[in-house]
């Protein structure tokens, strides 16, 4: 399938440059990006406590271990939000002050590398970092502290629904979504070629199993057949046997949500096994920075959604970009990698559920983050009562690899020069080039 629009290549040999969105307060996505309302030019007002002690917020991020690679877009997102934010009259007339610490890809380390925040500071809210199992880790800690917490990057449902959740909230597509856009991706094929047999390989944890599952009900619905749906362990190195049944099964569509290293092992074995699937959704690992620059040829149009994908317009997209190339050592042409732009859409809702509440009263920013319309980079949307986004208000976008970026692919209808028609079905490995 040809491409319809033209592109610009983003800077470097195939990594995604770093970064992601303005902090848009209110307006619809248009008067954000053109300036009427946005944390990126606005002016804010002292907040009803008077204060003027810096708002404090702790995270971690996985500077090491096993998601450094999507940590360091993490941390790249929360500093350039708190940039932002300082740069333009902070919140309530206040400054930001965001205290990370490396969580090591551990989440003993979460919780402890939290706690210390905690201990030396007044902390006034918490952000999250990558990945279910630790970003559960935090809202275990902000759950007892009584804090709110804000994470992206934890499309698990399972936590918010069995957990009561009154404190973390997840401005980010859940898994429910998520296989409401693989139906939308596989829909994407001509109807006369669209992908029959599905494979669904799941990493063995609590969300890969709710993956499968939710995976394997949206798709059948949509009249596809799963004739593989097989688990795997985080860290496994060697996919020969996934492969084997996959292609005596004659998987056309392949699912699967590894760690990043693992994905990247995966389809380079998948490469040296000559299984080639016409359509291959990838979450988490397809999302890192250096997907391309790991992978080669073997990654090119993988299929990805994580929250956010180079292309997307509205909702402080424009600024964000434009505040992004501003910086030093940023191609004037580059973008923002996927996990940035995702885990920056954490600091859009921090900002407007503090001013929406005029204080940092944790109750106050609660109530607050369950009654209030979000905008940002990411879309609109309202949090239910469990902190997940109303089913239905964000429609994840999805990505596919190509010319060197993520590149847009649904929503279709977005004419933008990140945006393109996905390539379907995916050329032999023999005829792809960088």
């Amino acid at each position: 399938m040809s491409n319809r629009r033209q592109f610009i290549t983003a800077a470097g040999t195939g990594a995604v440059a770093l970064v992601t969105g303005c902090l848009g307060s209110g307006g619809d996505g248009d008067s954000t990006d053109s300036g009427t309302t946005d944390s990126g030019g606005s002016t804010t007002t002292m907040g009803s406590s008077g204060s003027d002690e810096p708002i404090t917020i702790a995270a971690t991020v996985s500077r090491t271990g096993s998601f450094s690679s999507a940590g360091e877009d993490v941390e790249t997102a929360y500093r350039l939000g708190e940039q932002l934010i300082n740069d333009n009259g902070g919140i309530l007339g206040r400054d930001v002050d965001v205290i990370i610490r490396d969580d090591e890809s551990d989440p003993q380390k979460v919780r402890e590398s939290l706690q210390t925040i905690l201990d030396n500071n007044d902390v006034d809210m918490i952000w999250g970092t990558f990945g279910s199992l630790l970003v559960g880790a935090a809202a275990s800690i902000a759950e007892r502290e009584g804090l709110p917490m804000l994470s992206a990057n934890f499309a698990y449902m399972e936590p918010h629904l069995n957990n009561n959740y009154q404190w973390t909230f997840a401005p980010f597509p859940k898994s429910r979504d998520m296989a409401n856009g693989a139906v939308k991706l596989a829909n994407l094929a001509p109807e006369d070629n669209r992908p029959v047999n599905v494979g669904i390989w799941q990493t063995n944890t609590g969300w890969g199993a709710e993956l499968g599952r939710v995976w394997s009900e949206a798709l059948e619905a949509n009249g596809h057949e799963v004739v593989v749906n097989e688990k795997f362990q985080i860290g496994a190195s060697d996919f020969s046997t996934l492969i084997s049944q996959a292609k005596s099964a004659n998987v056309e569509y392949l699912l699967t949500n590894p760690a990043p290293g693992g994905g990247i092992t995966m389809v380079n074995q998948m490469q040296e096994n000559s299984f080639n699937p016409k359509l291959a959704t990838i979450e988490r690992a397809a999302t890192i920075t250096t997907w391309l620059d790991a992978t080669g040829v073997a990654g090119l149009y993988t299929n990805s959604t994580p929250g956010w994908v180079p292309g997307l317009t509205g909702g402080g997209n424009q600024r964000m970009l434009e505040a992004f190339r501003a910086q030093d050592d940023v191609a004037a042409d580059a973008y923002p990698a996927p996990t940035v732009g995702g885990s920056y859409n954490v600091t859009q809702t921090a900002k407007q559920a503090i001013e929406a509440a005029g204080s940092v009263e944790p109750e106050a920013v609660r109530d607050t983050l369950l009654d209030t319309e979000f905008r940002t980079v990411l879309g609109s949307f309202r949090f239910d009562e469990n902190g997940m986004p109303v089913e239905g208000d964000l429609a994840p976008p999805m990505g596919q690899w190509q010319d060197g970026l993520l590149r847009l692919v649904i929503p279709s209808d977005v004419d933008s020069e990140a945006s393109t028609d996905i390539e379907y079905p995916a050329p032999a490995y023999g005829d792809r080039s960088m």
